[in-house]
């Protein structure tokens, strides 16, 4: 899964357990190394303590001892001192004359393969190069971990008089299980603390991108053809805020290109619906004024046939204006808005009424339930259902069965009617021309039911969808909020 590809939410989760993880990786490794600087420093420590504590007891020695106080006569001042001083102290240890012979060592229960017979050369020129207390650590590996310091002893007049080497063994038994347990613990503590940072993770992620989330949610729901809400957010970060007022500041700009848009595709509606209009009423004006013209050069009085001949022109200016009268009315219905009237309908009743006007047995009704209440206007309403009917209809070609079937039902705070015929269908380049002013596919009529209907539809804050198959039909489905804002 790439990065790049989660959301800001996983982002935020992840990033804070990465980081809680990589904090304690990274006090595990210091806490680790701190450990071993310490094990370092102790034995170190340790060591110098042992080295002063048995030079001290040498010194004891030799102060008390009724030998001369020579190099050659330390095995004998020692012989018997160096292992209680060994025992004493717990450490063994090794003296050497100033030239690095071994003198005398403690060598009881000591590994054979850590004494040497004498000391080596590199040894005996950082000794005598030190300064101050004369003081040399080596650290060796022999198995184990070594450290073996090398400093002078001397007589009461400060003369050096022999090298004493301890042999120090590096035990971290105890600092080890120290280690182990604060391990232990320490794994303890990042298993609580993980657990509360996936938890404060998921709840902060979720705080910071809930207001980006309410923003996400209006901009999916921002219709150009709808009043859109803005977002009100009290406390908030800049960021945010920022991001708020420049949707608001959008809002504000769609709702007035809106207005616009809408203004401009009204007047241009209305210039085609003029065009439109004035072609229609071309038409029959063009038979109308042909047949008064023949009228007038073929009129004569005492014609027998005068009183038929009359007749059959009436017929024709009647019929002519009677194609004027029903475009007028056609046009006159589209361009008056339904009033709003609030009015508690049975929905189910007035379409069963809307139905009684076709008296077709080919047409059924399959309602939900007997009564759903809705405040509507019923001459609307009426209205709506007639037009989609009719249209079903005539969408029927003459070799198929007719057959509409009409639903209502409830969903949710609306009423939904559909109505489904089995006509040709709608093609589908004339999909998105259905509720056009002046579409039709039809040889006669104005094309203005269907627009009408989504005019009617959409003053009662409704909504008309369809869907169409060719050759098998078309179903348009009307919602209606059960009641008006």
């Amino acid at each position: 899964m790439k990065i790049s590809k989660l959301s800001l939410r996983l982002r935020i989760f992840f990033a804070m357990i990465f980081l809680v993880l990589l904090a304690s990786i990274l006090i595990a490794l210091v806490a680790a190394y701190q450990y071993s600087e310490e094990t370092q420093d102790y034995h170190e420590q340790r060591l110098e303590r042992k080295e002063k504590n048995i030079k001290r007891h040498l010194d004891f020695v030799i102060r008390e001892t009724t030998f001369e106080v020579i190099p050659e006569k330390l095995p004998l001042i020692f012989k018997d001192e160096i292992y209680k001083i060994a025992d004493i102290h717990g450490l063994k240890l090794n003296l050497y004359d100033l030239e690095g012979t071994l003198l005398i060592s403690s060598k009881a229960s000591l590994p054979q393969d850590t004494i040497e017979g004498c000391i080596d050369a590199n040894i005996l020129n950082k000794l005598s190069q030190s300064a101050g207390h004369k003081h040399v650590v080596l650290r060796e590996e022999k198995g184990e971990n070594f450290r073996s310091s090398y400093t002078y002893i001397t007589d009461q007049k400060f003369k050096p008089l022999a090298i004493l080497n301890l042999p120090y063994l590096e035990n971290d038994d105890f600092l080890s299980r120290e280690l182990y347990e604060f391990f232990e613990r320490l794994g303890y503590t990042y298993i609580l603390m993980l657990i509360i940072a996936i938890a404060l993770a998921y709840f902060l992620s979720k705080y910071i991108t809930r207001t980006l989330k309410t923003i996400s949610d209006k901009m999916n729901q921002t219709r150009f053809e709808k009043r859109n809400e803005k977002i009100e957010i009290e406390s908030t970060t800049e960021e945010i805020a920022t991001l708020v007022k420049s949707y608001n500041s959008m809002i504000d700009q769609i709702e007035e290109s809106a207005v616009k848009l809408a203004k401009s595709e009204r007047e241009q509606a209305w210039r085609e619906m003029a065009k439109q209009v004035a072609h229609e009423i071309k038409n029959p004006l063009t038979p109308m004024r042909l047949t008064v013209q023949s009228f007038q050069r073929k009129f004569n009085p005492e014609d027998p046939e005068i009183i038929g001949k009359l007749d059959e022109y009436s017929k024709t200016l009647i019929q002519q204006i009677d194609t004027m009268s029903a475009i007028a009315g056609a046009f006159s219905n589209f361009a008056k808005m339904p009033a709003q009237q609030k009015e508690m309908l049975n929905v189910v009743k007035v379409v069963d009424l809307a139905l009684d006007i076709f008296n077709e047995d080919y047409i059924e009704f399959h309602p939900e339930k007997d009564e759903i209440i809705a405040k509507l206007d019923r001459t609307q309403l009426i209205r709506v259902i007639t037009n989609l009917v009719k249209n079903g209809i005539q969408a029927i070609p003459d070799h198929k069965t007719p057959q509409i079937l009409v639903n209502v039902f409830e969903n949710e705070n609306e009423v939904v009617i559909t109505i489904s015929d089995n006509g040709n269908g709608i093609a589908e380049e004339n999909r998105s021309k259905v509720f056009e002013p002046k579409f039709t596919t039809k040889s006669s009529g104005m094309g203005l039911g269907l627009a009408m209907v989504k005019n009617i539809v959409e003053t009662y804050q409704g909504t008309i969808t369809f869907v169409t198959q060719t050759d098998i039909g078309t179903t348009f489905t009307v919602a209606f909020p059960k009641e008006l804002k």
